[in-house]
């Protein structure tokens, strides 16, 4: 555990978009992702999720000698399409760094001077761990050391006695250097000491000019169990429902609203670090679909703050997508867009009317999709319904962040419930 400083509970920060303005107000045009690709990197992503829950992994030999080696692209943990950022304190004297934030990630870690191989362009100054006074290396014969394993599916390395840890992500991004302890400043009231976090010498991906990651998954060397002493592992947010928008990410239970209503969490079979769910049944224009609670469990369910698109089972999708193509069949049909195949052209119309989806879950709690969270916009004469179906029915069914839009989402994992607040981001 992580010793903490500071008295103040109201620990929350302020979430943007990874291609919004309030992220890169001079990001050029051209590094700005089309939906169709924000779609494709989707698709890696669902994959890598479903293959590391599958247990295809490989193992991977992360660096011997120092902090150059490659790794291979077979491992799976998961990124890409993380979409969300924050901003975070790090070392002494503080050094502020925006960080992609991931409930399907453990480690948190950023680029670090001097990038003995390769560090990708960021927005902040790269973090320099020899101006710091509280930075420290940790070592390879420390249990720390040993816990990567677990976080990052890769077995540590070693340098001049300093841990080395590496992380590949499903669309071959990864980031391997040093492990290491510093100081962690979320307000200027909450500080933690000896957070333990990757310094990355060797880095490459698509972070959209993020400094890194945070880490927000159920391992013990996430955010959430390192500061569980002052939080309880209980973290709530609110995405931000358009790119130009901002949402929240709060730490704790200070403020929660009693109008939250919760259900259980799970944990899935070979996917200890993901928040796993249990989604009973599902409604389009408040009819439930006729589809089995067992189709909807076969392969298990997890929540995901990086996956764009809810994943269904193939027999549930085909359901969902044949209801709503039936209530919406006064509109013109428009072609797919990569994995969407219900798209509409709506350039003749000034309003329309699409039916209401709603998911279950067990504990009897209801949570109505918005219209945000409905319908995936590439252009006015191209809107598709934001759902796709996974290969089969024993793929685990993905949650995404589209159809978390407007949600206040509350994660407490140490009474392993999780809860939904509808309009909880006004």
């Amino acid at each position: 555990m992580v010793p903490i400083s500071g008295l103040d509970k109201k620990s929350s920060l302020q979430v943007i978009h990874k291609h919004g303005p309030c992220s890169q107000p001079h990001e050029e045009k051209a590094n700005i992702p089309t939906h169709a690709q924000i779609l494709l990197l989707d698709e890696v992503r669902v994959k890598s999720i479903h293959s590391k829950l599958a247990k295809n992994l490989g193992s991977v030999n992360v660096m011997k000698k120092d902090a150059a080696a490659n790794l291979p692209a077979k491992d799976g943990s998961v990124v890409g399409s993380g979409n969300y950022i924050v901003t975070m304190g790090l070392g002494t004297p503080k050094k502020n760094l925006r960080l992609i934030f991931d409930t399907g990630s453990d480690i948190t870690w950023t680029q670090c001077q001097p990038c003995l191989r390769s560090c990708y362009k960021q927005q902040d100054p790269i973090f320099s761990p020899s101006s710091s006074s509280t930075y420290s290396n940790v070592s390879c014969s420390s249990a720390a050391c040993t816990s990567l394993n677990s976080a990052t599916g890769n077995s540590p390395g070693c340098s001049s006695s300093t841990c080395v840890y590496g992380i590949q992500y499903g669309d071959s991004s990864f980031s391997i250097g040093f492990f290491a302890k510093e100081k962690l400043t979320l307000t200027s009231n909450v500080v933690f000491d000896n957070f333990l976090f990757g310094c990355g010498q060797n880095n490459q991906g698509l972070f959209g000019g993020a400094a890194g990651l945070l880490g927000l998954g159920r391992n013990k060397l996430s955010f959430p169990s390192q500061t569980a002493i002052k939080f309880k592992k209980i973290f709530s947010y609110c995405l931000p429902s358009s790119p130009s928008s901002t949402g929240f990410l709060k730490f704790g239970n200070d403020g929660l609203s009693k109008s939250v209503k919760f259900t259980t969490l799970s944990t899935i079979s070979g996917g200890e670090s993901f928040y796993g769910i249990t989604i009973i049944a599902m409604s389009v224009g408040g009819k439930k679909l006729s589809i089995s609670a067992s189709i909807l469990a076969a392969g298990g369910a997890i929540i995901d703050s990086g996956t764009v698109i809810t994943r269904l089972p193939p027999t549930t999708y085909s359901a969902l997508r044949s209801a709503f193509r039936k209530q919406m069949n006064q509109y013109p049909m428009a072609k797919p867009l990569s994995i969407l195949d219900t798209c509409y052209d709506f350039s003749k119309y000034s309003t329309v009317s699409i039916p209401k989806i709603s998911l279950f879950f067990e504990k009897g709690v209801e949570v109505p999709i918005d219209a945000r969270g409905i319908l995936f916009v590439n252009s006015i004469s191209q809107v598709c319904l934001a759902f796709a179906g996974n290969t089969n029915d024993f793929d685990v069914l993905i949650y995404g962040n589209t159809q978390q839009k407007t949600l206040e989402v509350v994660y407490d994992g140490t009474r392993r419930m999780i809860g939904f607040r509808t309009g909880g981001c006004t």
